[in-house]
């Protein structure tokens, strides 16, 4: 028979993410709009984004935050073809993102003294083999696998390279050791369920002394240009935008960030990513016909759930269908590039009473096609 109760919002996709609980579009402040971003009321309104941010994720008071172009990926390629060349480069990949870094390092950017550090979906590469003395190039959170870096304890603190974090869906949901991070990378739209385009790029001091002692042996488009004369364009990192933002997705991001400081910050987000986690590791302990993509249970994602169902593939897309149709989960099949499964996103933004309310509808969906 059919659960009797269904989730509130049906909405797990992986991104974009589900707005929080009770947002209401019409209760942003919108006082920007219709304002040049570089006027008082814009620059204002973009440097408290900017310290917001630092304020809720309890950055050292040396790393700068700047809101640059292109959401995730223009943030993570701003990064690398600004700062990579200068040392050996460890690039460790074992998702579909990851492994798009690796491509664009080893053939766009062209390095010749790249060693590239790769796992199957579902399990981690060796993060020992990282050399301190290179730069090393990483995402915290594989979101299309569902296996995550359990800790920083892998990275030097004497290291002379630097670390580039992709920690998109990790940032709000995860503890992040910041000090052994020089770059870290995220969007809007991931844990806080906000809107695209726009990329966030946090810089520490030792990045900031590479940019303004090293320069790139190549071009680089004015969305990537991050020094000027030799410095930092200190701008980018105050609300000087490089490029025109939608102060719509701001006022939305504000929002956001408005309600994790409401559930008691970044340690808020992370206990609700981490509750819903919990309601599904007690269903597939309970189920032998589901399981977690993730080998190791210290490395299971707390934001993008990936289980792996005891069905053929067309099978496991029919159980997707029925509960799209049901308006039960919508958006939950695996990425293109990943083995045949399920993703549930489960980052602050989704109630864990919702996935409560979920996990007895797979089942259903799952003995409805097995049967």
């Amino acid at each position: 028979m059919k659960p009797a109760e269904k989730p509130v919002n049906p909405n797990f996709s992986s991104g974009p993410c589900s707005k929080r609980p009770d947002y209401d579009v019409s209760n942003l402040s919108l006082e920007t709009l219709g304002r040049s971003h570089r006027s008082a009321l814009g620059k204002a309104t973009l440097a408290r984004a900017i310290d917001e941010t630092a304020e809720l994720l309890g950055l050292p008071d040396d790393y700068r935050v700047g809101i640059v172009p292109a959401s995730d990926t223009g943030a993570v390629e701003m990064a690398m073809w600004s700062l990579l060349g200068a040392r050996p480069v460890d690039v460790f990949a074992w998702e579909s993102f990851g492994k798009g870094w690796l491509t664009d390092i080893t053939q766009q950017l062209q390095l010749d003294h790249v060693h590239a550090h790769t796992a199957d979906y579902g399990k981690l590469p060796d993060l020992s083999l990282a050399n301190p003395v290179h730069d090393t190039v990483f995402t915290w959170n594989g979101t299309t696998s569902g296996v995550r870096v359990p800790d920083g304890d892998w990275i030097s603190d004497e290291r002379e390279g630097l670390t580039i974090c992709d920690a998109t869906s990790a940032v709000f949901a995860m503890d992040l050791p910041w000090k052994k991070l020089d770059v870290v990378t995220y969007s809007w739209q991931k844990v806080l369920g906000g809107e695209g385009a726009h990329g966030m790029l946090i810089l520490g001091p030792r990045a900031v002394e590479r940019l303004e002692s090293w320069t790139p042996p190549r071009p680089l488009p004015k969305i990537f240009r991050l020094t000027k004369n030799g410095k930092l364009i200190e701008g980018i990192f105050r609300g000087a935008t490089i490029n025109t933002p939608s102060m719509l997705a701001v006022a939305d991001y504000l929002d956001a960030l408005g309600w994790v400081r409401e559930i008691g910050g970044v340690e808020g987000t992370i206990e609700r990513s981490s509750r819903s986690l919990a309601i599904i590791e007690a269903f597939v302990a309970d189920n032998d016909w589901i399981d977690f993509l993730a080998a190791d249970p210290a490395q299971r994602s707390n934001t993008s759930v990936c289980l792996s169902v005891d069905l053929s593939g067309d099978a496991v897309k029919e159980m997707i269908a029925l509960l799209d149709a049901e308006n039960v989960a919508h958006d939950i099949g695996a990425y293109r590039d990943a083995p045949s499964g399920l993703r549930i996103w489960c980052g602050a933004t989704v109630d864990p009473r919702d996935v409560e309310r979920l996990v007895p509808w797979l089942k259903w969906a799952y003995q409805t096609v097995k049967s």
